[in-house]
């Protein structure tokens, strides 16, 4: 972890040049097939996050990110890097939400995740929400990697401000590569400065946004089923839940591949997050 100040961008070394104050933090974690089972060869926590082995779940590693300090704020670099080696099954989730804050300068907050799944391997990305309070200015990237067998559950679920206040800016970037092709790439914008953001087109009187991604190779035979009593369609059509719109939406795309795509808006995460399980109850 590096306290140091960095060099403004495009005055590098110059003398009495302004500095952006900031926590640079990367952890890792990677999941290696052994004996029959998972095992963390790797767990390096660093900066904020405090990596902790917690009981597996059958030949499934989990692990769980705990906040060891304030983050992210203004002029943080911080990375996540998981990787599920060939064969392995890795789960990671986090104690608690995530709350971007101002911080000491209004330069933007980097926060990037980066997963790298490998063959016949499986990866649950399952972290609690990121609030985005008043204020605060974050930049949110998830870049994912998949073989050609590989499994992916994917959730990121963002609340704009806390009780009573307005968001911060907030942008985030979802990339997923299978087996070296691109399967998805997009990017949203909330707060201040992105346009439209609150309007009818996008969120409306919502506060509340998220996603579940599911890369699976037995999706091309036998699709998730979202409901326990589903209507008769065609495989990977599709689908809307929720009945009224004020308490949240939510819509199940198929992809270009062996994957689906759920997203929801919501009044609040309690909502948000019923959404998302109707649709696709994970672990």
């Amino acid at each position: 972890m590096t306290l140091a100040p960095q060099v403004v961008p495009g005055v590098p070394g110059a003398p009495g040049a302004p500095v952006v104050p900031g926590v640079r933090a990367t952890a890792r974690v990677t999941a290696t097939r052994a004996g029959g089972g998972t095992v963390l060869s790797v767990l390096a926590g660093d900066g904020p996050f405090d990596l902790r082995r917690i009981r597996s779940y059958g030949d499934q590693a989990r692990v769980c990110v705990l906040g060891a300090m304030v983050a992210p704020l203004g002029g943080d670099r911080l990375r996540i890097e998981a990787t599920a080696e060939p064969d392995a099954h890795l789960h990671v989730t986090t104690a608690s939400v995530t709350i971007a804050l101002r911080g000491p300068t209004t330069e933007p907050a980097a926060y990037d995740v980066h997963l790298t799944v490998g063959d016949r391997a499986g990866l649950h990305w399952l972290p609690q929400p990121l609030i985005s309070a008043a204020g605060s200015n974050l930049r949110q990237t998830f870049t994912v990697d998949l073989a050609a067998t590989a499994r992916l559950v994917l959730r990121e679920e963002q609340i704009l401000g806390r009780t009573g206040e307005p968001p911060g800016r907030l942008a985030t970037r979802l990339i997923v590569r299978r087996d070296g092709r691109l399967l998805l790439d997009q990017q949203t914008a909330y707060g201040p400065d992105a346009p439209g953001w609150d309007g009818p087109a996008i969120l409306a009187d919502h506060r509340a946004t998220g996603q579940l991604l599911i890369v699976d190779p037995t999706l091309t035979h036998q699709p998730p089923q979202p409901s326990p009593h589903p209507s008769p369609q065609p495989p990977l059509q599709a689908r809307l839940f929720g009945g009224d719109p004020a308490e949240g939406l939510a819509v199940l795309t198929p992809l270009a591949g062996p994957a689906v795509l759920i997203t929801a808006v919501a009044p609040d995460s309690l909502r948000l997050r019923r959404l998302l399980d109707a649709a696709h109850p994970v672990e």
